[in-house]
Protein backbone atom coordinates (compact mmCIF):
# COMPACT_ATOMS: atom_id res chain seq x y z
CA UNK A 1 0.00 0.00 0.00
CA UNK A 2 1.45 3.32 -1.10
CA UNK A 3 1.25 6.20 1.32
CA UNK A 4 1.43 9.71 -0.13
CA UNK A 5 3.29 12.22 1.97
CA UNK A 6 3.53 15.96 1.66
CA UNK A 7 6.82 17.58 2.31
CA UNK A 8 7.29 20.44 4.67
CA UNK A 9 8.85 22.45 1.92
CA UNK A 10 5.75 22.21 -0.33
CA UNK A 11 3.44 23.37 2.49
CA UNK A 12 5.61 26.29 3.35
CA UNK A 13 5.86 27.23 -0.29
CA UNK A 14 2.11 27.58 -0.63
CA UNK A 15 1.00 31.28 -0.22
CA UNK A 16 -1.11 31.91 2.88
CA UNK A 17 -3.71 33.89 0.81
CA UNK A 18 -4.32 30.81 -1.28
CA UNK A 19 -5.37 28.86 1.81
CA UNK A 20 -8.05 31.38 2.81
CA UNK A 21 -11.17 32.34 0.90
CA UNK A 22 -10.98 35.88 -0.38
CA UNK A 23 -14.09 37.94 0.48
CA UNK A 24 -14.58 41.33 -1.29
CA UNK A 25 -16.91 43.47 0.87
CA UNK A 26 -17.66 46.01 -1.90
CA UNK A 27 -20.52 44.07 -3.63
CA UNK A 28 -22.15 43.43 -0.25
CA UNK A 29 -22.07 47.13 0.63
CA UNK A 30 -23.55 48.06 -2.76
CA UNK A 31 -26.28 45.46 -2.31
CA UNK A 32 -27.13 46.71 1.19
CA UNK A 33 -27.26 50.35 0.09
CA UNK A 34 -29.40 49.49 -2.95
CA UNK A 35 -31.80 47.46 -0.77
CA UNK A 36 -32.10 50.34 1.69
CA UNK A 37 -32.71 52.80 -1.15
CA UNK A 38 -35.51 50.68 -2.58
CA UNK A 39 -37.05 50.19 0.86
CA UNK A 40 -37.07 53.94 1.56
CA UNK A 41 -38.58 54.94 -1.80
CA UNK A 42 -42.08 56.42 -1.80
CA UNK A 43 -44.10 57.22 1.33
CA UNK A 44 -41.25 56.57 3.80
CA UNK A 45 -38.96 59.13 2.19
CA UNK A 46 -41.86 61.58 1.78
CA UNK A 47 -42.67 61.26 5.48
CA UNK A 48 -39.09 61.88 6.59
CA UNK A 49 -38.72 64.89 4.27
CA UNK A 50 -41.94 66.47 5.53
CA UNK A 51 -41.14 65.86 9.20
CA UNK A 52 -37.58 67.16 8.89
CA UNK A 53 -38.83 70.20 6.99
CA UNK A 54 -41.34 70.93 9.76
CA UNK A 55 -38.69 70.46 12.45
CA UNK A 56 -35.87 72.49 10.88
CA UNK A 57 -37.63 75.25 8.93
CA UNK A 58 -38.66 77.48 11.84
CA UNK A 59 -35.29 77.36 13.70
CA UNK A 60 -33.42 78.14 10.46
CA UNK A 61 -35.77 81.00 9.60
CA UNK A 62 -35.31 82.42 13.10
CA UNK A 63 -31.55 82.36 12.58
CA UNK A 64 -32.01 84.13 9.23
CA UNK A 65 -34.56 86.55 10.77
CA UNK A 66 -37.20 85.81 8.16
CA UNK A 67 -40.76 84.46 8.19
CA UNK A 68 -41.19 80.67 8.58
CA UNK A 69 -43.99 80.92 6.01
CA UNK A 70 -41.51 82.16 3.43
CA UNK A 71 -39.16 79.33 4.39
CA UNK A 72 -41.84 76.71 3.78
CA UNK A 73 -42.64 78.27 0.40
CA UNK A 74 -39.01 78.23 -0.72
CA UNK A 75 -38.50 74.63 0.43
CA UNK A 76 -41.71 73.57 -1.32
CA UNK A 77 -40.54 75.19 -4.54
CA UNK A 78 -37.16 73.48 -4.37
CA UNK A 79 -38.41 70.01 -3.36
CA UNK A 80 -41.70 70.01 -5.27
CA UNK A 81 -42.58 68.89 -8.80
CA UNK A 82 -41.38 72.17 -10.33
CA UNK A 83 -37.98 71.82 -8.61
CA UNK A 84 -36.02 68.69 -7.63
CA UNK A 85 -39.20 66.55 -7.49
CA UNK A 86 -38.19 64.96 -4.19
CA UNK A 87 -41.79 64.24 -3.12
CA UNK A 88 -43.13 61.13 -4.85
CA UNK A 89 -46.80 61.37 -3.84
CA UNK A 90 -47.87 64.95 -4.44
CA UNK A 91 -51.60 64.21 -4.17
CA UNK A 92 -51.37 62.68 -0.69
CA UNK A 93 -49.18 65.53 0.54
CA UNK A 94 -51.67 68.11 -0.72
CA UNK A 95 -54.53 66.23 0.97
CA UNK A 96 -52.68 66.42 4.30
CA UNK A 97 -52.08 70.12 3.68
CA UNK A 98 -55.83 70.66 3.14
CA UNK A 99 -56.46 69.09 6.56
CA UNK A 100 -54.06 71.67 7.99
CA UNK A 101 -56.29 74.49 6.72
CA UNK A 102 -59.30 72.75 8.28
CA UNK A 103 -57.62 72.71 11.71
CA UNK A 104 -56.40 76.27 11.28
CA UNK A 105 -59.93 77.59 10.69
CA UNK A 106 -61.16 75.44 13.58
CA UNK A 107 -58.67 77.13 15.88
CA UNK A 108 -59.76 80.56 14.61
CA UNK A 109 -63.36 79.62 15.40
CA UNK A 110 -62.40 78.70 18.97
CA UNK A 111 -61.27 82.28 19.54
CA UNK A 112 -64.72 83.56 18.60
CA UNK A 113 -68.22 83.17 19.93
CA UNK A 114 -71.58 84.12 18.47
CA UNK A 115 -71.61 87.43 20.34
CA UNK A 116 -68.25 88.42 18.88
CA UNK A 117 -69.36 87.25 15.45
CA UNK A 118 -72.43 89.46 15.62
CA UNK A 119 -70.22 92.39 16.56
CA UNK A 120 -68.35 91.80 13.29
CA UNK A 121 -71.47 91.68 11.12
CA UNK A 122 -70.74 95.08 9.54
CA UNK A 123 -67.23 94.00 8.62
CA UNK A 124 -68.41 90.63 7.34
CA UNK A 125 -71.60 91.43 5.42
CA UNK A 126 -70.85 95.06 4.65
CA UNK A 127 -67.15 95.49 4.02
CA UNK A 128 -66.48 91.85 3.13
CA UNK A 129 -69.33 91.52 0.65
CA UNK A 130 -68.42 94.83 -1.02
CA UNK A 131 -64.80 93.76 -1.36
CA UNK A 132 -65.65 90.44 -3.00
CA UNK A 133 -68.18 91.90 -5.48
CA UNK A 134 -66.17 94.96 -6.52
CA UNK A 135 -62.79 93.21 -6.69
CA UNK A 136 -64.24 90.26 -8.60
CA UNK A 137 -65.95 92.57 -11.10
CA UNK A 138 -62.86 94.73 -11.71
CA UNK A 139 -60.49 91.78 -12.13
CA UNK A 140 -63.04 89.99 -14.32
CA UNK A 141 -63.26 93.00 -16.65
CA UNK A 142 -59.47 93.30 -16.80
CA UNK A 143 -59.20 89.58 -17.61
CA UNK A 144 -61.73 89.93 -20.41
CA UNK A 145 -60.68 93.19 -22.10
CA UNK A 146 -56.93 93.14 -21.44
CA UNK A 147 -56.22 89.45 -20.90
CA UNK A 148 -58.46 88.31 -23.75
CA UNK A 149 -60.14 85.56 -21.73
CA UNK A 150 -63.61 84.25 -22.50
CA UNK A 151 -66.61 85.46 -20.51
CA UNK A 152 -66.75 82.25 -18.48
CA UNK A 153 -63.01 82.30 -17.77
CA UNK A 154 -63.16 85.99 -16.77
CA UNK A 155 -65.93 85.30 -14.25
CA UNK A 156 -63.97 82.43 -12.67
CA UNK A 157 -60.70 84.40 -12.61
CA UNK A 158 -62.41 87.49 -11.16
CA UNK A 159 -64.20 85.48 -8.50
CA UNK A 160 -61.13 83.45 -7.63
CA UNK A 161 -58.72 86.37 -7.36
CA UNK A 162 -61.18 88.33 -5.21
CA UNK A 163 -60.41 85.80 -2.49
CA UNK A 164 -57.38 86.14 -0.20
CA UNK A 165 -55.46 83.56 1.80
CA UNK A 166 -57.04 82.91 5.21
CA UNK A 167 -54.13 80.64 6.15
CA UNK A 168 -51.41 83.22 5.45
CA UNK A 169 -53.19 86.27 6.81
CA UNK A 170 -54.58 84.71 9.99
CA UNK A 171 -51.22 83.10 10.77
CA UNK A 172 -49.49 86.47 10.51
CA UNK A 173 -52.18 88.17 12.60
CA UNK A 174 -51.87 85.49 15.25
CA UNK A 175 -48.06 85.60 15.32
CA UNK A 176 -48.14 89.39 15.86
CA UNK A 177 -51.07 89.26 18.29
CA UNK A 178 -53.22 91.49 16.07
CA UNK A 179 -56.46 89.47 15.93
CA UNK A 180 -58.16 91.63 18.57
CA UNK A 181 -57.09 94.95 17.02
CA UNK A 182 -59.25 96.97 14.61
CA UNK A 183 -56.85 96.00 11.84
CA UNK A 184 -57.21 92.32 12.74
CA UNK A 185 -61.00 92.48 13.04
CA UNK A 186 -61.45 94.17 9.66
CA UNK A 187 -59.12 91.66 7.98
CA UNK A 188 -60.84 88.72 9.67
CA UNK A 189 -64.32 89.99 8.75
CA UNK A 190 -63.40 90.23 5.07
CA UNK A 191 -61.77 86.79 5.11
CA UNK A 192 -64.84 85.23 6.70
CA UNK A 193 -67.11 86.56 3.95
CA UNK A 194 -64.60 85.36 1.35
CA UNK A 195 -64.83 81.83 2.78
CA UNK A 196 -68.60 82.02 2.40
CA UNK A 197 -68.17 83.30 -1.17
CA UNK A 198 -66.44 80.05 -2.08
CA UNK A 199 -69.89 78.39 -2.17
CA UNK A 200 -71.39 80.35 -5.09
CA UNK A 201 -68.05 80.36 -6.93
CA UNK A 202 -67.72 76.57 -6.83
CA UNK A 203 -71.42 76.26 -7.72
CA UNK A 204 -71.34 78.52 -10.75
CA UNK A 205 -68.09 77.20 -12.27
CA UNK A 206 -69.57 73.92 -13.66
CA UNK A 207 -72.55 75.92 -14.96
CA UNK A 208 -70.23 78.24 -16.89
CA UNK A 209 -68.75 75.13 -18.51
CA UNK A 210 -72.21 74.04 -19.64
CA UNK A 211 -72.51 71.20 -17.15
CA UNK A 212 -75.41 72.61 -15.16
CA UNK A 213 -79.16 72.86 -15.68
CA UNK A 214 -79.46 76.55 -14.89
CA UNK A 215 -78.10 79.15 -12.53
CA UNK A 216 -81.31 79.61 -10.56
CA UNK A 217 -81.69 75.91 -9.84
CA UNK A 218 -78.04 75.56 -8.86
CA UNK A 219 -78.13 78.52 -6.48
CA UNK A 220 -81.38 77.24 -5.00
CA UNK A 221 -79.75 73.87 -4.42
CA UNK A 222 -76.74 75.57 -2.80
CA UNK A 223 -79.05 77.51 -0.47
CA UNK A 224 -80.81 74.32 0.62
CA UNK A 225 -77.47 72.62 1.20
CA UNK A 226 -76.32 75.55 3.32
CA UNK A 227 -79.48 75.42 5.44
CA UNK A 228 -79.10 71.66 5.94
CA UNK A 229 -75.47 72.10 7.04
CA UNK A 230 -76.24 74.95 9.43
CA UNK A 231 -79.27 73.14 10.90
CA UNK A 232 -77.31 69.93 11.46
CA UNK A 233 -74.35 71.71 13.04
CA UNK A 234 -76.66 73.88 15.16
CA UNK A 235 -78.60 70.84 16.43
CA UNK A 236 -75.39 69.00 17.30
CA UNK A 237 -73.98 72.06 19.04
CA UNK A 238 -77.08 72.69 21.13
CA UNK A 239 -78.03 69.18 22.19
CA UNK A 240 -75.11 66.80 21.68
CA UNK A 241 -71.77 68.62 21.85
CA UNK A 242 -71.55 69.23 25.60
CA UNK A 243 -72.81 65.76 26.63
CA UNK A 244 -70.40 64.17 24.16
CA UNK A 245 -67.32 65.98 25.50
CA UNK A 246 -68.52 65.56 29.09
CA UNK A 247 -68.74 61.80 28.63
CA UNK A 248 -65.29 61.59 27.01
CA UNK A 249 -63.67 63.98 29.51
CA UNK A 250 -64.83 61.89 32.47
CA UNK A 251 -62.60 59.06 31.30
CA UNK A 252 -59.52 61.19 32.12
CA UNK A 253 -57.93 59.85 28.94
CA UNK A 254 -55.90 62.22 26.78
CA UNK A 255 -56.16 59.86 23.81
CA UNK A 256 -59.96 59.74 24.08
CA UNK A 257 -60.21 63.53 24.32
CA UNK A 258 -57.97 64.09 21.29
CA UNK A 259 -60.04 61.51 19.41
CA UNK A 260 -63.21 63.41 20.32
CA UNK A 261 -61.75 66.68 19.01
CA UNK A 262 -60.59 65.12 15.75
CA UNK A 263 -63.93 63.40 15.17
CA UNK A 264 -65.88 66.64 15.69
CA UNK A 265 -63.61 68.76 13.49
CA UNK A 266 -63.34 66.27 10.65
CA UNK A 267 -66.98 65.22 10.91
CA UNK A 268 -68.29 68.77 10.52
CA UNK A 269 -65.74 69.47 7.81
CA UNK A 270 -66.88 66.39 5.86
CA UNK A 271 -70.51 67.44 6.37
CA UNK A 272 -70.13 70.86 4.76
CA UNK A 273 -67.83 69.58 2.02
CA UNK A 274 -70.20 66.71 1.23
CA UNK A 275 -73.03 69.22 0.82
CA UNK A 276 -71.00 71.21 -1.70
CA UNK A 277 -69.79 73.91 0.71
CA UNK A 278 -66.31 74.80 1.91
CA UNK A 279 -64.79 72.16 4.17
CA UNK A 280 -63.27 74.91 6.29
CA UNK A 281 -66.73 76.36 6.97
CA UNK A 282 -67.74 73.28 8.99
CA UNK A 283 -64.47 73.34 10.94
CA UNK A 284 -64.85 77.06 11.65
CA UNK A 285 -68.41 76.61 12.93
CA UNK A 286 -67.27 73.68 15.08
CA UNK A 287 -64.70 75.98 16.66
CA UNK A 288 -67.33 78.63 17.39
CA UNK A 289 -69.55 76.04 19.07
CA UNK A 290 -66.71 74.87 21.30
CA UNK A 291 -65.68 78.44 22.15
CA UNK A 292 -68.65 78.75 24.51
CA UNK A 293 -67.95 75.52 26.42
CA UNK A 294 -65.79 74.86 29.47
CA UNK A 295 -63.62 72.57 27.34
CA UNK A 296 -62.18 75.44 25.26
CA UNK A 297 -58.77 75.70 27.07
CA UNK A 298 -58.15 71.96 26.91
CA UNK A 299 -59.18 71.79 23.26
CA UNK A 300 -56.76 74.60 22.37
CA UNK A 301 -53.90 72.87 24.17
CA UNK A 302 -54.48 69.45 22.63
CA UNK A 303 -55.05 70.63 19.06
CA UNK A 304 -52.08 73.04 18.81
CA UNK A 305 -49.42 70.46 17.72
CA UNK A 306 -51.66 69.01 14.98
CA UNK A 307 -52.52 72.45 13.69
CA UNK A 308 -48.93 73.67 13.70
CA UNK A 309 -47.50 70.75 11.74
CA UNK A 310 -50.31 70.54 9.18
CA UNK A 311 -50.48 74.29 8.51
CA UNK A 312 -46.73 74.29 7.93
CA UNK A 313 -47.30 71.49 5.47
CA UNK A 314 -49.89 73.63 3.65
CA UNK A 315 -47.39 76.46 3.18
CA UNK A 316 -44.91 73.87 1.92
CA UNK A 317 -47.34 72.60 -0.74
CA UNK A 318 -48.12 76.13 -1.96
CA UNK A 319 -44.51 76.20 -3.14
CA UNK A 320 -45.31 73.27 -5.42
CA UNK A 321 -47.24 75.64 -7.70
CA UNK A 322 -44.33 78.02 -8.33
CA UNK A 323 -42.99 77.16 -11.79
CA UNK A 324 -39.42 78.47 -11.96
CA UNK A 325 -39.10 77.72 -15.68
CA UNK A 326 -42.23 79.76 -16.40
CA UNK A 327 -40.92 82.65 -14.32
CA UNK A 328 -37.54 82.69 -16.07
CA UNK A 329 -39.00 82.38 -19.58
CA UNK A 330 -41.84 84.91 -19.04
CA UNK A 331 -40.44 87.23 -16.39
CA UNK A 332 -42.28 90.30 -17.68
CA UNK A 333 -45.68 88.62 -17.93
CA UNK A 334 -45.47 86.93 -14.53
CA UNK A 335 -44.28 90.15 -12.86
CA UNK A 336 -47.13 92.10 -14.45
CA UNK A 337 -49.76 89.62 -13.26
CA UNK A 338 -48.33 89.43 -9.72
CA UNK A 339 -48.00 93.19 -9.29
CA UNK A 340 -51.39 93.73 -10.95
CA UNK A 341 -53.15 91.41 -8.49
CA UNK A 342 -51.48 93.05 -5.49
CA UNK A 343 -52.15 96.62 -6.65
CA UNK A 344 -55.80 96.14 -7.66
CA UNK A 345 -56.74 94.24 -4.49
CA UNK A 346 -54.82 96.57 -2.17
CA UNK A 347 -56.32 99.69 -3.75
CA UNK A 348 -59.93 98.46 -3.72
CA UNK A 349 -59.77 97.06 -0.18
CA UNK A 350 -58.10 100.21 1.18
CA UNK A 351 -60.71 102.45 -0.46
CA UNK A 352 -63.59 100.33 0.88
CA UNK A 353 -62.13 100.32 4.39
CA UNK A 354 -62.06 104.12 4.31
CA UNK A 355 -65.68 104.22 3.12
CA UNK A 356 -66.64 102.03 6.08
CA UNK A 357 -65.05 104.49 8.49
CA UNK A 358 -61.64 102.93 9.21
CA UNK A 359 -58.64 105.17 9.77
CA UNK A 360 -56.24 105.51 6.84
CA UNK A 361 -53.46 103.67 8.69
CA UNK A 362 -55.76 100.71 9.41
CA UNK A 363 -57.27 100.80 5.92
CA UNK A 364 -53.95 100.59 4.09
CA UNK A 365 -52.68 97.82 6.38
CA UNK A 366 -55.85 95.82 5.70
CA UNK A 367 -55.53 96.45 1.97
CA UNK A 368 -51.93 95.29 1.81
CA UNK A 369 -52.30 92.17 3.96
CA UNK A 370 -55.31 91.00 1.88
CA UNK A 371 -53.76 91.75 -1.52
CA UNK A 372 -52.57 88.21 -2.25
CA UNK A 373 -54.42 85.38 -3.96
CA UNK A 374 -55.86 82.60 -1.83
CA UNK A 375 -55.87 78.84 -1.46
CA UNK A 376 -59.47 78.59 -2.68
CA UNK A 377 -58.52 80.38 -5.90
CA UNK A 378 -56.09 77.52 -6.56
CA UNK A 379 -58.93 75.03 -6.06
CA UNK A 380 -61.27 77.03 -8.32
CA UNK A 381 -58.75 77.38 -11.13
CA UNK A 382 -57.90 73.68 -11.05
CA UNK A 383 -61.63 72.91 -11.34
CA UNK A 384 -61.98 75.37 -14.22
CA UNK A 385 -59.06 73.70 -16.00
CA UNK A 386 -60.62 70.25 -15.63
CA UNK A 387 -63.89 71.60 -17.09
CA UNK A 388 -62.15 73.25 -20.04
CA UNK A 389 -62.87 76.85 -18.98
CA UNK A 390 -59.16 77.63 -18.54
CA UNK A 391 -56.41 76.17 -20.71
CA UNK A 392 -53.24 74.63 -19.30
CA UNK A 393 -50.92 77.58 -19.92
CA UNK A 394 -53.31 80.14 -18.41
CA UNK A 395 -53.90 77.95 -15.36
CA UNK A 396 -50.16 77.48 -14.82
CA UNK A 397 -49.60 81.25 -15.08
CA UNK A 398 -52.39 81.96 -12.57
CA UNK A 399 -51.27 79.31 -10.07
CA UNK A 400 -47.66 80.49 -10.20
CA UNK A 401 -48.72 84.13 -9.80
CA UNK A 402 -51.02 83.36 -6.86
CA UNK A 403 -48.26 81.44 -5.11
CA UNK A 404 -45.85 84.35 -5.59
CA UNK A 405 -48.37 86.82 -4.13
CA UNK A 406 -48.67 84.52 -1.12
CA UNK A 407 -44.88 84.51 -0.79
CA UNK A 408 -44.96 88.32 -0.77
CA UNK A 409 -47.51 88.48 2.07
CA UNK A 410 -44.99 88.76 4.97
CA UNK A 411 -43.25 91.64 3.18
CA UNK A 412 -46.57 93.36 2.42
CA UNK A 413 -47.61 93.04 6.07
CA UNK A 414 -44.33 94.59 7.21
CA UNK A 415 -44.71 97.37 4.63
CA UNK A 416 -48.20 98.11 5.91
CA UNK A 417 -46.93 98.29 9.48
CA UNK A 418 -44.13 100.70 8.52
CA UNK A 419 -46.50 102.94 6.54
CA UNK A 420 -49.03 102.93 9.40
CA UNK A 421 -46.35 104.14 11.84
CA UNK A 422 -45.33 106.95 9.48
CA UNK A 423 -48.95 107.99 9.02
CA UNK A 424 -49.34 108.05 12.80
CA UNK A 425 -46.49 110.59 13.06
CA UNK A 426 -48.08 113.02 10.60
Amino acid sequence: MEVTTTSTESISATPINALSTEVNPYPLIVYAVDSLRKYMQGPKTDTLILLLTTALNTPLCQRLKTSPILGFLILGTIMGPQGKNMISNIHTTEMLADIGIVFFLFEMGIHLNFETLMDLRTMVFGLGLSQVIITGTVIGLISSYIGGLSRAASIVVGGGLALSSSAFVLQLLKDKDQLSSQFGKSSFGILLLQDLAVVPLMTITPILAGNGQGLGKALGSASIQTLIALATIGFFGKFLLNPFFEFVSNSQSQEAFVGAILSVVMGMSFLTEGLGLSNTLGAFLAGILLSDTKFKPQVETEIAPFRGILVGLFFFTVGFEIDLNLIMSNMGLVSSVVLGIIFVKAFITTALCRLFGLEISTAQRTGLILSQGGEFAIVAFRLARSLGILDESTTKLLLTSISLTMAATPFLEELGEVVAKKIGKW
